[in-house]
């Protein structure tokens, strides 16, 4: 079996050609179409001068042509780029490249940041353009639509297994950094995720095949809606890479920001099977909505919904209970970064839901800043490691061999991943995520881990969102300060807050001051910016 995505899907579109593969919206494509229009793009991809190892930019909203200009790229054996379409012109310069794109996809509307950078990306053969109503403003651009009616399909071929992929962080605590995989290698950890979701695949995958058309003929497909940014690993790799693998439906919402009952009329419309969102930021404004359509006695229909699936921040117990009061399925709580996988939680009806506990698998340990390993039942706290029988375990950091070496290192002959997590082990072998090492406060000798404080804060029926910063302090070093939104912007006492929270923390965690905003951003994929939340609360408390 060839371990590449473009031979993979190129067999499902042989496979089942007349099923869906993608929907945005109104737009739909079956297998065979989305095949067709790819082996198009590819073609005109390798008109332009790109060859195999070529990396192409993908700067793009959520759409049906994110994944089919993806699919292209694959292709020609080359390595997509994603691009966080909230990047101004300075960011992208440095993103094209620091990744020595040689192409960009990108959306109409942001003509004007390409403009500003243009001339100062040499390398760069060809700029297409994605029409979204916008006037066409950049030069020498070659339209999307135009291309896939005037190339033929690009001929198949045996890629080589020595593919890169590769997906570039968000770079919340430095510039962005590609992480590199193996190509084949990463897709053989995507079937390893696959069996622990609870999917039955063969163990010779080889017989792939008559896995998906079995699924076919069953009628189960899946059909995955991507609530979260697809230029993101959660939206790309559990929202596309898991359905794809397995012959299904990638679905997207056209436009930009989150909807919540968008993502539930759709479920509705189009027989949502899973949907992929990023913790609280997502699953709570959907609770929401439920819970309004279940008072105006209109519920969405969720019958076809098995499954809801997170990864990347803190996903609250509450949540998850009060989704399950709504409909019956499995929420897996997946945690893990672009660095490598670590587990997951899973929850029903009949397993009461947690929030940032994790079974710690063989092949996975929390090391102490000494070095040492972290005892099950003590209170010490380590850098939590992910070595390659539990996760897909990088290559490396692209052009950037010192930030490789102290991710990626050797602990007593076994190669880790340590992305940065820090965790604590229970008794009973169970892992505590505390957070980024990056984002630690330490205030008067003590660590505090922002996710924990923002945890015991919105246990509080009035929070509806809050980040955790460390500010200077002359006595402590930094003192603890919540941004906190309330629901509907509710009046609240920051004493009782504190004191709310007193009764989960110990108190050298409690925020000394909170500032309150009417809205706490986030990324676009739901992540923290704490950059924002530390900004805003200097200039608050200035």
């Amino acid at each position: 079996m060839e371990f590449n995505f473009a031979t993979l899907w190129e067999k499902t579109a042989d496979l089942i050609p007349n099923e869906t593969a993608i929907i945005c919206g109104d737009e739909q494509k079956t297998w065979g179409e989305y095949e067709n229009v790819s082996a198009k793009l590819a073609t005109a991809l390798i008109d332009a001068g790109l060859s195999t190892y070529s990396k192409a930019g993908l700067y793009l909203h959520n759409s049906n042509e994110y994944l089919e200009a993806q699919f292209s790229i694959f292709k020609i054996g080359g390595t997509p780029i994603n691009v966080n379409y909230r990047y101004k012109s300075e960011e992208l310069l440095y993103l094209l490249d620091n990744s020595d794109c040689e192409a960009l996809f990108y959306q109409a509307c942001y003509g004007d940041q390409i403009n500003k950078i243009k001339d100062s990306l040499p390398k760069i053969k060809a700029w297409i353009e994605v029409a979204d109503g916008s006037d066409s403003v950049v030069e020498n651009c070659v339209h999307y639509s135009s291309l896939i009616e005037q190339c033929s399909e690009m001929e198949r071929w045996n890629r080589p297994d020595d593919i890169v992929y590769m997906l570039y962080t968000g770079g919340t605590t430095g510039m962005p950094k590609g992480v590199m995989y193996n190509q084949a290698e990463f897709i053989q950890g995507m079937f390893k995720t696959l069996r622990a979701m609870g999917y039955e695949l063969p163990e010779d995958l080889d017989t792939i095949d008559e896995y998906i058309l079995d699924l076919n003929n069953k009628k189960a497909l899946p059909v995955s809606l991507v609530g979260c940014p697809l230029m993101h690993g959660t939206g790309m790799w559990l929202g596309c890479f898991v359905p794809h693998n397995l012959g299904g439906a990638v679905a997207t919402i056209p436009g930009l920001g989150f909807d919540p009952d968008k993502i539930w009329q759709e479920c509705s419309r189009i027989n949502v099977t899973n949907i992929v969102i990023v913790g609280d930021a997502f699953a709570r404004p959907m609770l929401d909505a439920l819970e309004v359509a279940a008072t105006k006695n209109q519920p969405y229909d969720l019958a076809s919904l098995n499954q809801i699936t997170s990864s990347g921040v803190m996903w609250s117990s509450e949540v998850k209970a009060g989704l399950l009061e709504h409909h019956d399925m499995t929420l897996m709580d997946t945690m893990g970064s672009t660095e490598g996988g670590m587990g997951a939680s899973v929850s029903t009806r009949e397993s009461k839901p947690e929030t940032a506990q994790f079974r710690l698998n063989p092949g996975m340990i929390v090391l102490k800043d000494d070095g040492d390993l972290v005892e099950p039942g003590s209170e010490d706290t380590g850098l939590l490691g992910i070595s390659g029988d539990v996760a897909m375990i990088p290559i490396g950091y692209y052009k950037d061999e010192k930030k490789s070496a102290e991710t990626f290192r050797e602990y007593k002959g076994t190669r880790y991943s340590f992305p940065g997590d820090y965790a604590k082990i229970e008794a009973d072998g169970s892992i505590i995520l505390l957070g980024r090492g990056s984002n630690c406060i330490n205030s008067a000798g003590e660590k505090i881990y922002p996710e924990e404080v923002e945890e015991a804060l919105k246990k509080d029926p009035l929070v509806f969102d809050c980040l955790v910063v460390g500010l200077p302090d002359e006595r402590f070093g930094q003192k603890i300060v919540a941004v906190v939104s309330t629901l509907e912007n509710q009046a609240v006492e920051e004493a009782d807050l504190i004191n709310n929270a007193r009764e989960r923390l110990a108190g050298y965690k409690l925020p000394k001051t909170i500032v309150f905003s009417d809205v706490v951003e986030r990324a676009p994929n739901g992540k923290a910016n704490y950059k924002w939340a530390k900004s805003f609360a200097a200039e608050k408390l200035s």
